[in-house]
């Protein structure tokens, strides 16, 4: 059975995401760093096939021990998303150093710290698929959100790189913009929300569940790698 790794997956679409990836025939690690809770309620939602990890993917030490306990557990790991992410929008003048660097931590350093410690596993399994969790803030940018969209547009160079990079390996790496979604974080955008439905041309929100299945299915893919695909409805 393939093996997948998603982080930030007790919530929102990471955990949409686990659920298709179980529903695709893999077994899925769950990894959250602190809603026990509701890692717990999505293992008991997938059932035997899937495990929960907790880890801050911004320290390499616990992601160093969660690669050793996926090593020990399956052997393998076929595919891996990196999902995690934060925000804490503020203008750039007002923008706190701390708040800054817990952003570009978690959604950049924590993608590179699961990349690096994860591409090992992947190569000895033969290969596999890599998908990083973009935004569209990381292409346009957006009022609010240089800190957010720095980390983004930044995680777009890695993605590149890497691709490139671990392609030798079997391994492949794309980007997935999912667009805004009615998740916890995205129903804190508020005004945001309203624009991105009203800029749709389908009048729509991007759904969890669609964004999900897309991931689902280009993890299959053999021959694409350093890709961005943009998953909502806007044109402009």
């Amino acid at each position: 059975m393939p093996v997948a790794l998603i982080t930030g997956a007790s919530r929102g679409l990471g955990r949409e995401i686990a659920i298709a990836l179980a529903k695709s025939g893999y077994e899925v690690f769950i990894n959250y760093r602190s809603a026990d809770r509701e890692a717990a309620d999505l293992v008991r939602t997938i059932g035997a096939d899937a495990r929960a990890i907790k880890a801050d993917v911004g320290e390499p030490d616990q992601v160093r021990r969660m690669a050793d306990l996926i090593h020990k557990e399956s052997g393998r790991l076929d595919a891996v998303v990196n999902n995690a992410g934060i925000t804490k929008d503020a203008l750039l003048i007002r923008q706190s150093e701390d708040a800054w660097d817990s952003i570009i931590r978690t959604n950049l350093k924590g993608c590179f710290n699961i990349t690096r410690t994860m591409a090992p596993l992947m190569v000895k399994s033969g290969g596999g698929h890599i998908v990083n969790i973009s935004s569209r803030s990381g292409l346009r940018g957006k009022v609010g959100q240089s800190a957010y969209g720095a980390s983004k547009a930044a995680l777009l160079g890695l993605t590149y790189a890497s691709a490139a990079e671990l392609a030798e390996h079997n391994i492949r790496v794309n980007a997935v913009l999912p667009g805004y979604m009615m998740t916890d974080m995205g129903a804190k955008a508020g005004k945001a929300i309203e624009e991105a439905r009203r800029r749709s041309v389908l009048n729509k929100l991007s759904s969890e569940s669609e964004v999900a299945a897309f991931i689902a299915s280009i993890i299959k893919t053999e021959g694409i790698t350093g890709q961005v695909f943009s998953l909502d409805s806007r044109i402009l």
